[in-house]
């Protein structure tokens, strides 16, 4: 089998056949792990308009389940292509290639197919008094150093009703009004977010809390996508438990898969202050086909999701994303009950928003909007709550003259 640039530029050779490469699994472009794997070869082939393509070999068994499910309970992609992938990978070593129980073939593939924790993992948490002991901070121990967040963050380890520890980091401003809670990327570990996180703290002048996926650097378990749920719920409860914040002084913040259990908790949550989703994704399948219907082995189902959202959203989105369509970003906003401006990145990628100028102008006007929203809403509920107040008494007082 061919390398995936011989085999590219094969299919740039037949008019027929399409040159358009699109990602096969949910990852980011800048993931070490697979960029280690290069020289692995690569799987390839054709849809009708589209070459879809991964170079990790860890996944091959898992796609040739995928696509044997698909083959028998979902006919969207055609006979002939799940024959010839799989024809392909029963060249493979057998212990590789073996079929995973259908029962459990969902879960593996959403799980292998969205999440790859950077290993080794960017850093280690610092305890009082050895291993057994109370979080304490956060070392850096591989990659740049997280800086001002490394020595500023606030550690914990919390635990989810999953029953997996999760690792937080709360950067604390002085005159925040509101705080921001951060899922990140599917390939980063907190690690290596603390220095963005401490700018955006810096930059917005707000609390910044983030933390690690199940699975993902000091967070003990599996990543899945329900332990990414119960993981974020874990550490909304610690903010309102150990910090005493307020529902409507969050900020829900979702970059790429983050943004999946970012609209989990605010479908759920009716009184937050606003929430922000950066390249976001339409649903896991959605990624890898424009399939108009969402499928019951889906992952992430943003798109059902976001109507019962009900506080402003904003979307940010590159519109030369490689990774995620701009049109996820798109459709996700036109779904939106409250609306805020969007930002469409004009030649932004799925992992460089940051570095253009206009995210850290729209994102810093969002928070003062949102600052504005929340003294606007405060002033009219004790305004309300005065009125009612006078009513009571009044109606005390007409009661008094009868």
């Amino acid at each position: 089998m061919k390398s995936l640039s011989t085999e590219t530029e094969k299919q740039r050779e037949n008019p027929i056949q399409t040159t358009k490469a699109r990602a096969f699994v949910i990852i980011n472009h800048h993931n070490p792990r697979l960029q280690a794997k290069q020289n692995y070869q690569s799987i390839l082939f054709i849809h009708k308009t589209e070459l879809l393509s991964t170079t990790d070999r860890s996944q091959l068994p898992l796609i040739r389940s995928l696509l044997s499910l698909q083959l028998t309970s979902f006919p969207f992609l055609p006979r002939s292509l799940s024959l010839s992938l799989s024809l392909s990978l029963s060249k493979r070593n057998r212990e590789e290639d073996r079929e995973l129980p259908m029962g459990n073939v969902t879960a593996s593939v959403a799980a292998r197919f969205a999440f790859f924790p950077p290993d080794p993992a960017s850093y280690e948490v610092v305890r009082r008094g050895g291993s057994d002991g109370e979080a304490a901070g956060i070392r850096i121990v591989s990659g740049i150093g997280g800086g001002r967040g490394e020595r500023d963050a606030e550690v914990h380890v919390i635990s989810t009703r999953s029953g997996t520890k999760v690792a937080t980091a709360f950067l604390r401003h002085p005159g925040a009004k509101l705080t921001l809670l951060y899922s990140h990327g599917n390939a980063a570990d907190l690690g290596q977010m603390l220095e963005l996180l401490s700018e955006l703290r810096s930059h917005l002048k707000l609390n910044v809390m983030c933390y690690d996926y199940s699975g993902y650097g000091a967070s003990t378990g599996k990543p899945t996508e329900h332990n990414t749920y119960h993981d974020i719920e874990a550490v909304y409860d610690c903010l309102k438990k150990q910090y005493d914040i307020r529902q409507e002084d969050i900020i829900l913040y979702g970059q790429s898969v983050g943004s999946g259990p970012t609209l989990h908790l605010a479908s759920r949550l009716k009184n937050l202050r606003g929430v922000v989703l950066h390249s976001p994704i339409l649903s896991g399948i959605r990624v890898l086909y424009p399939i108009k219907v969402t499928l019951p082995f889906d992952i992430f189902k943003n798109i059902d999701r976001i109507k019962q959202v009900k506080c402003p959203v904003l979307v940010m989105h590159g519109t030369a994303d490689e990774i995620v369509d701009f049109s996820h970003g798109k459709r996700l906003y036109e779904l939106a009950k409250e609306k805020y401006d969007p930002l469409w990145v004009t030649g932004g990628g799925h992992c460089n928003l940051e570095t253009f100028p206009e995210y850290i102008k729209h994102l810093r006007k969002f928070i003062s909007d949102m600052e504005k929203l929340q003294a606007e809403r405060s002033a009219y509920a004790n305004a309300s709550s005065i009125n009612e107040t006078e009513v009571k008494h009044n109606k005390c007082l007409r009661f008094g003259k009868r």
